[in-house]
């Protein structure tokens, strides 16, 4: 298949890359700087572009099967990003027909899982509190996305980990896994990847953890 991912500098979108030339998919990998990729391979397309202009987007998105984000707000000071540049990559992606759109947002942005005990709701609200500029933008892009022509699908992970693919995690379609505290990035990306293909993804959000 043909993807192109945005954010792909990031820990999830860079192991979107990664997985996905492992498994044989063409890539283009969208980028402000280059240097900051780090990785490599001969089905590997990097194009440098300005994320805020649909019309600098629509050549790297052309033609594609599907479309991978990882974009968002890597500091509280960041609030707003995620909304912001999904905007513009919606309209690249409905100016060239590309309808498969996957992006990661957050787990506090999802429904509540069925059953959690008062430790995980307290922590949850905790979290939600510290965290709502960044969970406000993720909202809106959600917003955005439902309002769209897109196929999209939503990913809701939890507290992010730096650890190997275990390609073991748990995914609630409309939901989010009880007692999903952690998942690790690469993880996320396997998901996502995963989910390119399941139709019954589409035009929802899914809760992935371990």
């Amino acid at each position: 298949m043909k993807f192109t991912v945005f954010g792909a500098t990031g820990g999830i979108g860079r192991e979107i890359v990664r997985q996905a030339l492992d498994a044989g998919h063409e890539v283009t990998a969208v980028v402000r700087d280059p240097a900051r990729l780090g990785v490599t391979g001969g089905l590997l397309e990097v194009v440098r572009a300005d994320l805020d202009d649909p019309r600098a987007l629509r050549p790297a998105v052309r033609g594609r099967d599907a479309v991978l984000s990882g974009l968002g707000a890597r500091r509280r000071k960041d609030a707003g990003v995620a909304a912001r540049l999904t905007r513009t990559v919606l309209s690249a992606l409905e100016a060239e027909g590309v309808r498969r759109l996957l992006v990661v947002s957050a787990g506090p942005v999802g429904p509540e899982p069925e059953g959690d005990g008062a430790l995980d709701r307290a922590v949850r609200g905790i979290v939600s509190a510290a965290l709502k500029d960044v969970y406000a933008d993720l909202r809106a892009m959600e917003t955005e996305l439902a309002r769209s022509a897109t196929d999209w699908t939503v990913v809701r992970p939890p507290r992010l980990q730096d650890k190997p693919v275990t390609g073991s995690y748990r995914s609630v379609v409309g939901g989010f896994p009880r007692r999903g505290r952690f998942i690790g990035r690469a993880d996320v990306a396997h998901a996502m990847l995963a989910m390119v293909a399941d139709t019954a993804t589409v035009k929802q959000g899914v809760g992935v953890a371990y």
